[in-house]
Formats: C-alpha cells, sequence, structure tokens
C-alpha cells in the first residue's frame, strides 16, 4: 500500500489534531460567540415581539369592550329617544283630539244657535203669514156671503195659491 492516506502516520494525526483544535478556537473565538450573540439578540427581538403582540391583543380587547358597552349605552340612549319621542306624539295627538273636539263642540253650540234663531225667524214669517192668510181668508169671506162649499173651495184656492208661491 503505496498510498500515505491509508497508511497510519503519528506525525499526521498529531497536526491533524492541533489543526482541529485551533480550529476549533479559531471558530469558537470569532465565529460562535458572534454567531450565538445575534442569536440570543433575535431570540430577545422575537420575545420583545410577542410580548408587544400579547400587549396589543391586550389593548385591542380593551378597546372592543369599551366599544360594546359604548355602543349598548347609545342603543339604549336610542330607545330612550324613540320612547320619549313616541310619548310626545301620543300626548301631542291627545292634545290635537281634545282641541278638534272643542272647536267640534263650539261648531255644533253655534250650529245650534243658528238653527233655533233661523227656526224663531221661521215661526216668526210663519205666523206673520198665517196672519195674512187670516186676514186674507177673512176679508174674502166678509166679501162674499157664500155657502159652505164656496167657502172650502175659497180656502182650498187660497192654500193653493200660497203654495204655489212657496215654490
Amino acid at each position: 500500500m503505496d498510498n500515505p492516506l491509508v497508511q497510519v502516520d503519528p506525525g499526521l494525526y498529531f497536526w491533524t489534531i492541533a489543526t482541529f483544535l485551533v480550529l476549533v478556537f479559531l471558530l469558537a473565538k470569532f465565529a460562535w460567540r458572534p454567531l450565538l450573540d445575534a442569536l440570543e439578540r433575535r431570540q430577545e427581538t422575537i420575545r420583545k415581539s410577542l410580548d408587544d403582540a400579547d400587549a396589543a391583543r391586550g389593548e385591542l380587547e380593551r378597546l372592543q369592550s369599551e366599544s360594546a358597552e359604548i355602543l349598548k349605552a347609545a342603543r339604549v340612549e336610542a330607545e330612550a329617544i324613540v320612547s320619549k319621542s313616541r310619548a310626545d306624539a301620543l300626548q301631542l295627538g291627545e292634545e290635537l283630539k281634545q282641541k278638534a273636539r272643542g272647536e267640534a263642540d263650539a261648531i255644533v253650540r253655534e250650529a245650534k244657535r243658528q238653527i233655533e234663531s233661523e227656526k224663531s225667524q221661521a215661526l216668526r214669517e210663519i205666523r206673520g203669514e198665517v196672519a195674512d192668510l187670516s186676514i186674507r181668508i177673512a176679508s174674502k169671506l166678509i166679501e162674499r156671503n157664500i155657502s159652505r162649499e164656496d167657502n172650502e173651495r175659497l180656502v182650498e184656492e187660497t192654500l193653493e195659491s200660497l203654495e204655489a208661491g212657496q215654490r
């Protein structure tokens, strides 16, 4: 076997181990420490981000509960306003009904007074016409002294002429 890599050589072992140890020392001094520090800083950044996210989640939940309470208070206030508006509308409607009843009663009273006035005037006119009619009948009866049939015929003619005059 002539291959030097397959042959056992104590010098090669020593230098291989020494090179490995120097490499491990150099990596530990210059590469691993900065890599571990960078990993630690990254881990701290991630931990801080997670804490910030938890704080933000807590703030969001607090804001959501506050907004829910505000919405609930707004709904209660809106319902109060609506019910007050309904009560005011009912009260206004009742007031308008009372006012309309009062006005209707006043109109009815005025109409009754007017009817009574016109009735009184009509009765006065009827009395006057009856008096005129009686006078005409009496004067015609006096002018003609007639029989009973003529008298009845005269009354009927007078009544018909009065009815014709009223039409």
